[in-house]
């Protein structure tokens, strides 16, 4: 298997999770059989002939368009290259497309995802990212904004292990990423330990899950040696990974690792879930959202996992057909594998001081769908790249 069919596997897992697991968010798992069937909800529940992705999805699409525009302004010498500033930028352009109505009037947006009119919807938002990004999203480890440790932070950090090939380094801005806006330890370590499994498992040929998951458990424990939640966070996850070779019920299972409203139980359960089916994405996934807490987030968390680790080619086709922006979805998993194009970012003319004189310009027309993307975000997908 490539790596790009990793990365594919791993947004598009994400999503699928999330839209299968947002109609019943809300709802007990006694409910949904109710409303499902016995064996509860299995396939995608429409919404005039799509599968609509929640919060989760939006605010991971602008994660990528963050880590991507950073990376670009960096190349060329330009303002706006660090990501914590272009996280923050992108996640203000998601706030809008929250509040305003599509179409908005020109004007200055990091992502070019700001001109997508389909994500111009509230698929319950969570209050914490809402509030937090309101302010600034200016939360740090060492600076916390508030005590928040709801999954906010880790269902959106997938990307950020397939941007880079160091696990360490994934697992480190993966948590300074959540930290802007879930100020508590079990809001920021969980996003960690979730970046360097995608890392691992992207990046790394022949590494299992259970591999990857243990790996990144001893890199929390050294990186986070102090954190006094530390130990409920491992105990947690070392549960999940008992239960995944016991013979209880899933139901019973998930029901011993917590609903997933918080970071640490969305973790363990997307844990659990992916190794007691880690060879069928299908059965994971609906474990994942048939229980009485936040569906989509574990859903999404564990296709996020077991993505990265069976690729694209590992996802049933009834997952990728009808799914609310595939396409985009795709889109960024490719330039997240790809990069920049080598013709691109040229070093920029500079004055002796070493000042930019003038920002290069594109040279191909690859260049310029990137430079549209990624320099000046004025890039707007036609009509049927969205679907």
């Amino acid at each position: 298997m490539d790596r790009l069919d990793r990365y594919r596997g791993c947004l598009l897992g994400g999503a699928a999770g999330d839209a299968l697991g947002y109609p019943v968010e809300f709802d007990s798992r006694a409910a949904i059989l109710s409303a499902y069937g016995p064996q509860g909800i299995t396939d995608y529940a429409l919404t005039d002939g799509i599968a609509q992705i929640s919060d989760d999805t939006q605010m991971t699409l602008f994660t990528a368009n963050a880590l991507l525009f950073a990376d670009t302004r960096r190349r060329i010498g330009a303002p706006g290259g660090t990501i914590e500033g272009a996280t923050m930028a992108c996640y203000q352009d998601w706030l809008r497309t929250q509040q305003e109505p599509y179409p908005q009037p020109a004007g200055d947006y990091t992502s070019w995802l700001a001109h997508v009119p389909e994500l111009y919807h509230r698929r319950a938002p969570g209050t914490t990212c809402l509030t937090a990004i309101h302010q600034g999203a200016n939360g740090t480890i060492g600076r916390p904004i508030n005590q928040s440790k709801g999954c906010g932070g880790i269902m959106r950090v997938a990307p950020i292990g397939l941007y880079t090939k160091h696990p360490e380094t994934a697992g480190l801005l993966a948590a300074q990423n959540a930290a802007m806006t879930h100020g508590h330890e079990l809001g920021y370590i969980p996003a960690g330990i979730l970046g360097y499994c995608v890392s691992t498992l992207s990046h790394e040929e022949n590494t299992s899950l259970l591999t990857a998951i243990q790996a990144s458990m001893n890199w929390a424990a050294r990186q986070f040696s102090t954190a006094k939640h530390l130990p409920e966070l491992t105990a947690l996850v070392e549960r999940a990974i008992s239960l995944a070779t016991s013979t209880l019920p899933d139901e019973e299972s998930i029901r011993m690792l917590g609903e997933g409203w918080v970071g640490e139980e969305t973790l363990a359960i997307a844990v659990y879930c992916a190794l007691k089916y880690e060879h069928d994405f299908d059965r994971a996934l609906i474990a994942a959202v048939n229980h009485d807490g936040d569906s989509d987030s574990t859903g999404a968390a564990t296709g996020n996992l077991l993505g990265a680790y069976l690729g694209l080619s590992g996802i049933p086709q009834k997952y990728q057909h009808a799914l609310e922006l595939r396409k985009v979805i795709l889109e960024l998993a490719d330039d997240l594998y790809h990069g920049c194009p080598v013709g691109y970012g040229r070093q920029p003319i500079v004055s002796i001081v070493g000042t930019p004189l003038a920002e290069p310009q594109p040279e191909t027309s690859e260049d310029a769908i990137w430079d549209a993307k990624y320099r000046t975000a004025i890039y707007r997908p036609s009509a049927t790249t969205i679907l």
